[in-house]
């Protein structure tokens, strides 16, 4: 304990913590999109179709998404560190595991539920949770550069991940997504404390009268009771269906089938994933800026904006002639919007509930975000299959996200929200 206690910088601290957050959720989101790089080469080995990989990855999103208000929970019954550390050795050893897999239930086994359960607790959760219980001030930013981290890692990883499967198949991709996550154990066990009090700190931009929220009342009711009072209210289940819609257009169609989408039209596979590098490198920018945003504007009219254009630029992909700039403005244009909406998203669930329920709540309405992802990483492969290309897939999530875009409008803000039935 004493070495906890005698952690340097007093209230920045938050930052060094923030960091190793930072870097374990980039590495988190890198495993959970590695199945996009593995399609093709898990095709050309064994010759398991598109769909195998693609339910894989679906039941890996869907376990991300469901595990999350359970991760709260434990987080706030048993402990971040623990939590963490926990899903973390998990995460290892799942993909060190799937180095030997044969056959396609091997990949559902690790890719799918061991790698879902352990990505579930590195997760949008996990950043809810350290910038409500680390810092005051700035939330807005802070949560941006969480999520952006989580959508940065999905997509910048995806390059070096591909021509590794170029250069020596899907093996040593596997086995350097392992790498990469138990690199990220000793960092958390050695610099990031339970909770500022466990380091004699308070959260950053807390005063000296700053008192912690009230303990949590158990595993069951924390997850539970929770869900029971916010799913009676409005504005659940329009944040549910917006992030649903989020999920469904973001990590589940584009960041599992884009680079397929492009190998069906005669683009490599490892410039295929530059482009979603490129995409990654903005939306670092994008959803930092959408944080800083969410500070000073209303957030409602944020989330339209974003969900509009999301929407926008998934009806122009299929029909551009994806040429090096046509896919270019798409990336750039995407990329800022990729993620941006989470930061509103979260201020109008802690608005809503509360700081001691706004975490768990939060977790639930991620859930809604992965179920979304999943039923594309699905719904894309299906499709593809039977119609032989993504024409129909996009237009679809095109659509989705103009129906979020009106959803969030509807929203109200503050702890009425929460009264309304």
């Amino acid at each position: 304990m004493n070495l906890v206690r005698q952690r340097p910088l007093g209230q920045k601290y938050a930052f060094v913590v923030l960091a190793v957050i930072f870097v374990a959720l980039l590495v988190s989101a890198a495993q959970r999109s590695t199945p996009g790089v593995l399609i093709l080469p898990l095709e050309q080995a064994f010759g398991w179709g598109r769909g195998t990989t693609a339910l894989a990855a679906g039941i890996g999103i869907f376990l991300y998404g469901l595990v999350g208000p359970f991760a709260a929970a434990l987080m706030a019954n048993f402990g971040l560190r623990r939590t963490v550390l926990g899903a973390l050795v998990l995460m290892t050893g799942a993909t060190a595991l799937s180095a030997f897999m044969t056959q396609p239930w091997h990949l559902v086994l690790c890719w799918g539920v061991m790698s879902g359960i352990g990505c579930g607790a590195v997760a949008m959760v996990l950043g809810a949770t350290i910038t409500n219980r680390w810092f005051v001030s700035h939330r807005g930013l802070v949560m941006g550069l969480l999520t952006a981290s989580t959508a940065t890692g999905t997509l910048l990883f995806l390059p070096a991940l591909a021509a590794i499967a170029q250069a020596g198949g899907w093996r040593p991709v596997v086995l350097s997504v392992s790498a990469a996550t138990a690199l990220v154990i000793p960092l958390v066990w050695l610099l990031v404390p339970e909770k500022p009090q466990s380091a004699g700190l308070v959260p950053y931009g807390a005063g000296a009268d700053w008192q912690p929220p009230p303990p949590p009342r158990g595993l069951l009711a924390t997850t539970f009771g929770s869900l029971g009072r916010a799913a009676r209210t409005r504005a659940f289940w329009y944040l549910f269906a917006t992030f649903f819609v989020c999920g469904f257009t973001t990590n589940g169609l584009v960041g599992t089938h884009l680079i397929a989408l492009c190998g069906d039209m005669g683009i490599p596979e490892v410039r295929a994933a530059g482009l979603l590098a490129v995409m990654g490198v903005f939306d670092l920018v994008g959803t930092t800026l959408s944080g800083w945003l969410t500070d000073r504007y209303d957030p409602r009219k944020l989330l339209f904006i974003y969900y509009a254009l999301r929407g926008l630029s998934l009806i122009y992909l299929p029909y551009s002639d994806f040429s090096f700039y046509g896919l270019s403005l798409f990336a750039v244009f995407y990329g800022l919007d990729w993620i941006a909406t989470v930061p509103p998203t979260l201020r109008l669930a802690t608005e809503a509930f509360g700081e001691r329920d706004a975490p768990v709540v939060f977790g639930w309405i991620a859930a809604g975000h992965q179920i979304g992802a999943a039923s594309a990483a699905f719904l894309g492969g299906v499709m593809r299959d039977s119609q032989g290309d993504y024409l129909g897939m996009f237009l679809l999530a095109g659509v989705t996200g103009l129906a979020a875009a009106g959803i969030s409008l509807a929203i109200k803000r503050g702890p009425a929200a929460a009264a309304s039935a």
